[in-house]
C-alpha cells in the first residue's frame, strides 16, 4: 500500500482549522506556517471565503497560473465548495513539488463547523 508523502493527502475541516490558526470566533491567523489556498471561482469568493485565505481558482492553476507569492514554498491547506476541485488542485500542486492537503467536504463542511466566513466586505458571507 503506498503511503502519501508527509503533508499529502485529505484532512477534516477540524484539522485546516488548527494547521492555519482559525477559531470559531473569527481570528484569522498571521503566524501560521500552513497557508489556506481557496480554488474555487471568484464569484463564489466574493459571496464567502475563509479570512486570511489565497485565492487561485483551480482553472487558473489548472492553465499553469503560478501560485502567489506568499504561497510560495508554504505547507498549504486546499479548499472549495465540497472538496472536489481541491483534489484535483492537491493533484496538480504536489506533482511540481508543492507540501500540500486538501480538506475534506471544504467550504460547505467549514461553514457548518461554525467557523468564520466573510463575504467581499469583511461582512458575514455565504458558500455560494
Amino acid at each position: 500500500m503506498n503511503t502519501p508523502p508527509s503533508g499529502t493527502g485529505r484532512i477534516t475541516v477540524d484539522d485546516a482549522a488548527q494547521r492555519t490558526g482559525h477559531t470559531a470566533d473569527g481570528t484569522a491567523p498571521h503566524d501560521s506556517v500552513w497557508l489556506l489556498l481557496d480554488v474555487r471561482e471568484h464569484g463564489e469568493w466574493r459571496a464567502g471565503h475563509i479570512p486570511g485565505a489565497l485565492l487561485l481558482p483551480l482553472s487558473q492553476l489548472s492553465e499553469g497560473v503560478p501560485l502567489p507569492p506568499e504561497a510560495e514554498g508554504r505547507p498549504l491547506v486546499v479548499i472549495c465548495r465540497s472538496g472536489k476541485r481541491s483534489q484535483q488542485a492537491v493533484d496538480l500542486l504536489t506533482g511540481s513539488g508543492a507540501q500540500a492537503v486538501d480538506v475534506i467536504g471544504g467550504m460547505r463542511e467549514w461553514a457548518l463547523a461554525k467557523l468564520p466566513v466573510v463575504d467581499a466586505q469583511g461582512l458575514p458571507g455565504t458558500v455560494a
